[in-house]
Protein backbone atom coordinates (compact mmCIF):
# COMPACT_ATOMS: atom_id res chain seq x y z
CA UNK A 1 0.00 0.00 0.00
CA UNK A 2 2.78 2.42 0.89
CA UNK A 3 4.64 1.87 -2.36
CA UNK A 4 1.38 2.39 -4.24
CA UNK A 5 0.91 5.75 -2.52
CA UNK A 6 4.48 6.81 -3.28
CA UNK A 7 4.11 5.76 -6.93
CA UNK A 8 0.87 7.76 -7.13
CA UNK A 9 2.64 10.86 -5.77
CA UNK A 10 5.51 10.27 -8.17
CA UNK A 11 3.12 10.12 -11.13
CA UNK A 12 1.42 13.33 -10.02
CA UNK A 13 4.81 15.05 -9.74
CA UNK A 14 5.87 13.77 -13.17
CA UNK A 15 2.60 14.86 -14.77
CA UNK A 16 2.89 18.31 -13.22
CA UNK A 17 6.50 18.68 -14.34
CA UNK A 18 5.69 17.72 -17.91
CA UNK A 19 2.86 20.19 -18.32
CA UNK A 20 3.99 23.13 -16.19
CA UNK A 21 7.71 22.95 -17.04
CA UNK A 22 8.58 23.35 -13.35
CA UNK A 23 11.06 20.95 -11.75
CA UNK A 24 9.39 18.65 -9.22
CA UNK A 25 12.26 16.16 -8.70
CA UNK A 26 9.91 13.22 -9.24
CA UNK A 27 12.88 10.87 -9.75
CA UNK A 28 13.77 11.19 -6.06
CA UNK A 29 10.57 9.40 -5.01
CA UNK A 30 12.45 6.16 -5.69
CA UNK A 31 14.67 6.77 -2.63
CA UNK A 32 11.87 6.41 -0.03
CA UNK A 33 10.58 3.34 -1.84
CA UNK A 34 13.99 1.69 -1.63
CA UNK A 35 14.51 2.70 2.01
CA UNK A 36 11.08 1.40 3.03
CA UNK A 37 11.82 -1.84 1.14
CA UNK A 38 15.15 -2.35 2.90
CA UNK A 39 13.50 -1.54 6.23
CA UNK A 40 10.73 -4.08 5.60
CA UNK A 41 13.25 -6.82 4.80
CA UNK A 42 15.27 -5.98 7.93
CA UNK A 43 12.14 -6.02 10.10
CA UNK A 44 11.23 -9.53 8.93
CA UNK A 45 14.65 -10.85 9.91
CA UNK A 46 15.27 -8.85 13.08
CA UNK A 47 12.21 -8.05 15.20
CA UNK A 48 13.46 -5.02 17.15
CA UNK A 49 16.01 -3.39 14.89
CA UNK A 50 17.30 0.12 15.49
CA UNK A 51 18.72 0.44 11.99
CA UNK A 52 15.38 -0.59 10.53
CA UNK A 53 13.62 2.08 12.55
CA UNK A 54 16.20 4.65 11.44
CA UNK A 55 15.69 3.66 7.79
CA UNK A 56 11.93 4.04 8.14
CA UNK A 57 12.35 7.44 9.80
CA UNK A 58 14.76 8.61 7.10
CA UNK A 59 12.44 7.40 4.34
CA UNK A 60 9.52 9.16 6.00
CA UNK A 61 11.43 12.42 6.30
CA UNK A 62 12.52 12.29 2.65
CA UNK A 63 8.97 11.51 1.56
CA UNK A 64 7.65 14.37 3.70
CA UNK A 65 10.16 16.79 2.19
CA UNK A 66 9.34 15.70 -1.36
CA UNK A 67 5.61 15.95 -0.71
CA UNK A 68 5.96 19.44 0.74
CA UNK A 69 8.11 20.49 -2.23
CA UNK A 70 5.46 19.23 -4.62
CA UNK A 71 2.72 20.97 -2.65
CA UNK A 72 4.61 24.27 -2.71
CA UNK A 73 5.30 24.01 -6.43
CA UNK A 74 1.68 23.25 -7.22
CA UNK A 75 0.02 25.80 -4.95
CA UNK A 76 2.10 28.45 -3.20
CA UNK A 77 4.57 29.23 -5.97
CA UNK A 78 1.86 29.41 -8.63
CA UNK A 79 0.50 32.72 -7.31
Amino acid sequence: MLVGLIVFLMLIARFYQRFSRERTLYQLYVIPMLLFGVQAVRQTKIANDGIGHALAALAGLILLALSLLLYRRMTVERQ
